[in-house]
């Protein structure tokens, strides 16, 4: 079978450009270890930072080369989870959402990549000035949270940024992509590869509940909104410019758009909402995956959603041109 061969996938020694997002609560070490072993790179999500689940996490992952992403601004909340994690020798470590400047001796001395993921032109200006190994690039079509630049454009205007002043950065893009089709297209636009959440969200391998499995196989592109009713309930105070992309339901239809009543009343609704959270309720709390559920009929194995992925993409890319094939 022929395989895609990009800066990213030499760079990683990976056979596939696919790295799957470390998705709080749902990218746990099982899911990451599949993605590795099917040829990609694994993502641990580290979330708000709990230690003993990731230290859980990386054992699930059994020794898989895999690495880990944390939501910044959290992270220096508790820093000290990081110098845990670093004792994996995880791959990389991938910083969204905040200043990674705190952490990177530690990563370096590491021996870790230093992923960085960037919600507009500016984020991706302050990676290249902290010299990042990989850039993201996170179109608002992803799943959870984000902002609002949309990957079409976004993609190649930083691909260009980078081919001036950061040439040995690589650029990964997010936001959307769920099959060979949509890997295709980011590689044509001057990606090294894609970062995917939402696709590998619908996986056997995530940390989601059957309700909530089932919800995004009976949801289309239309069906998710960016809100923050979903951070007001769980009382999570993120920075303002950031939203989460959720599904539409019964939660948002009540509370997007009375963001202040639902605050006023979190004592009463965050319990519910955390609640319906943990019995896999798709109704009444946060169901956490982007517009590209508009491309997925079924929950699958990790492996088979990469490998298909790939091998689409390398059927689309002999047509019309791209990568090389080897």
């Amino acid at each position: 079978m022929a395989t895609l061969s990009t800066r990213f996938t030499r760079a990683f020694s990976v056979r596939h450009p696919i790295v799957s997002a470390p998705m709080a609560f749902a990218g746990g070490g099982t899911l990451a270890a599949a993605v590795s072993r099917a040829g990609g790179l694994g993502l641990i999500g580290g979330g708000y930072g709990d230690p003993a689940w990731l230290e859980e996490q990386f054992e699930a992952a059994n020794g898989e080369r895999v690495g880990v992403g944390f939501i910044t601004w959290s992270l220096r909340k508790s820093p000290a989870m990081l110098t845990d994690v670093l004792k994996h020798r995880p791959a990389a470590v991938m910083l969204s959402f905040g200043d990674p400047r705190p952490f990177l001796d530690d990563i370096r001395g590491a021996g870790a990549k230093l992923i960085c993921q960037c919600q507009d032109m500016e984020h991706v200006e302050d990676a290249v000035d902290v010299g990042a190994d990989v850039v993201v690039v996170q179109g608002a079509e992803a799943g959870g949270h984000g902002a609002l630049r949309g990957a079409l454009s976004f993609v190649p205007e930083a691909a260009d940024f980078l081919a001036a002043h950061a040439p040995d950065s690589l650029l990964l893009a997010a936001g959307g992509i769920a099959d060979g089709r949509g890997l295709a297209a980011a590689l044509m636009l001057g990606a090294d590869g894609v970062l995917v959440g939402t696709r590998l969200w619908a996986s056997d391998e995530a940390l989601v509940k059957t309700g909530h499995h089932d919800a995004i196989v009976a949801t289309n592109g239309d069906g998710t909104l960016r809100t923050r009713v979903a951070d007001i309930a769980r009382q999570i105070p993120w920075p303002r410019g950031f939203t989460a992309r959720i599904r539409r339901n019964a939660f948002t239809d009540r509370w997007h758009g009375r963001e202040e009543e639902l605050d006023r009343n979190v004592a009463i609704e965050g319990p519910r909402y955390r609640q319906a959270f943990t019995e896999g309720d798709p109704d009444n709390t946060g169901v956490w995956f982007g517009e590209a559920a508009g491309l997925i009929n079924s929950i699958e194995p990790a492996a088979v959603i990469v490998e298909r992925m790939a091998a689409e993409a390398v059927l689309h890319l002999k047509r019309h041109g791209g990568a090389t094939l080897v």
